[in-house]
């Protein structure tokens, strides 16, 4: 009974000391995971765009004028040489008390001048009336011989100069009437101008309304914008780079036009602007930009809908790689003295794996060596993990 006893003593603690064991054995590791593939790797120039219309025109006033109600809206088809608005002449300026008081005496001045001229046409022409008479009476004296020829040709440029001097007081008394009516004109109130055609503002070409920048009735001075007019159907894609990576885009570079609502749309890099501009961004730092224009290759049926400014997202593949290996750059993490390395699954234990990576994107990174197709890698590895260490992948 006692051995009996012994035994079930020593079985009781070998189980106690092996549960005891068991619990404080390591648990694996849970972590996320993924598989090494093999594919394209693209590295490319992420920036926001915007669309616009690559030939836009601008329509303007070409004289100071009063503009109708403009009808057309953003949106409406014109046709070149279709009217697009309507000038008027400007109305009179309106005069206060003392610009009406010297308008009067400016009146009442040229009023006198008239007069004076009348005057001084009165005397010309009886100077020509005693030039004519002191005329005859030389032609017949002379015709007698009681004078000398010399004589009758005075008397000819006499009354040719007194004719002369006619012609110009009939000038003076007509400049002098102008005056007067461009001074009682002054005098008139302000309001509607009735004489006057209405001046009409064609389309230069064939489009859409854009921008009607000024749709009410104003009156406006020589040059002011009125409408925008351009093609929908010629847009370009219009994204401002860094200086920096703008090196990289030069004109042929194969690109891709995302997040505008439907698939990604191909194109390519047609300029790089020569001159580079500063712009503020949204942390307040300066920043050197250039404007890169693109054209789109084969746009979708949807592309149909978008319209001038519409916002963009623009990648520039600056270099494509096909059948890489492509490694989930969540995985990978500085080691060795500058060097890159992840965590490789193999038997349910991680393994610490040094890697060359030769190039990187946002999401993926192509690696030359350390890995292959098909093996599974640690993401974003805990702090926990080692190299050997018991991992329990989670997906």
């Amino acid at each position: 009974m006692g051995r009996r006893r012994i035994l079930i003593w020593a079985a009781a603690g070998v189980a106690a000391a092996g549960l005891l064991g068991w619990a404080f054995v390591p648990r694996p590791v849970a972590v996320e995971s993924a598989v090494v593939q093999s594919g394209r790797f693209e590295q490319s120039i992420e920036e926001d765009g915007r669309t616009r219309v690559k030939d836009r025109y601008t329509v303007s006033a070409p004289v100071a004028s009063r503009l109708s109600r403009i009808v057309l809206r953003e949106g409406d088809r014109v046709r070149a040489g279709d009217s697009v608005a309507v000038l008027l002449p400007v109305m009179s300026a309106m005069i206060d008390e003392r610009g009406a008081r010297e308008a009067s005496a400016r009146h009442r001045a040229a009023s006198a001048g008239v007069q004076r001229a009348g005057a001084r046409m009165e005397r010309a022409r009886i100077t020509v009336e005693e030039a004519q008479l002191e005329l005859h009476r030389t032609e017949k004296l002379a015709r007698e011989g009681y004078l000398s020829a010399a004589r009758l040709d005075a008397a000819r440029l006499a009354l040719s100069s007194a004719q002369r001097e006619q012609e110009v007081a009939r000038a003076a008394r007509a400049v002098s009437a102008h005056e007067q009516a461009q001074a009682a004109a002054a005098l008139l109130p302000a309001g509607p101008v009735e004489a006057g055609r209405p001046l009409l503002v064609r389309a230069p070409v064939d489009g859409v309304v854009l921008k009607v920048a000024q749709p009410s009735e104003a009156t406006l001075p020589a040059g002011t914008a009125l409408l925008d007019i351009g093609d929908p159907a010629r847009m370009e894609v219009v994204a401002e780079l860094l200086t920096t990576d703008a090196i990289q885009a030069e004109p042929g570079r194969r690109a891709v036009v995302e997040r505008w609502g439907g698939p990604p749309v191909q194109a390519r890099v047609r300029r790089v602007e020569p001159a580079a501009f500063t712009k503020v961004s949204a942390l307040g730092i300066e920043e050197q930009r250039v404007k890169v224009l693109l054209d789109l290759e084969a746009a979708p049926p949807q592309w149909q809908a978008m319209g001038d400014g519409f916002r963009v997202t623009v990648r520039v593949i600056t270099q494509s790689v096909d059948e890489a290996v492509l490694v989930p750059v969540g995985a990978l993490f500085p080691f060795a003295d500058g060097g890159m390395a992840a965590y490789r699954i193999d038997g349910g234990r991680a393994w610490l794996q040094p890697v060359d990576v030769a190039g990187r994107n946002g999401s993926e990174a192509w690696v030359r060596s350390g890995l292959r197709p098909g093996h599974s890698v640690v993401i974003y590895p805990p702090p926990t993990v080692s190299d050997g260490q018991r991992v329990q992948s989670r997906g």
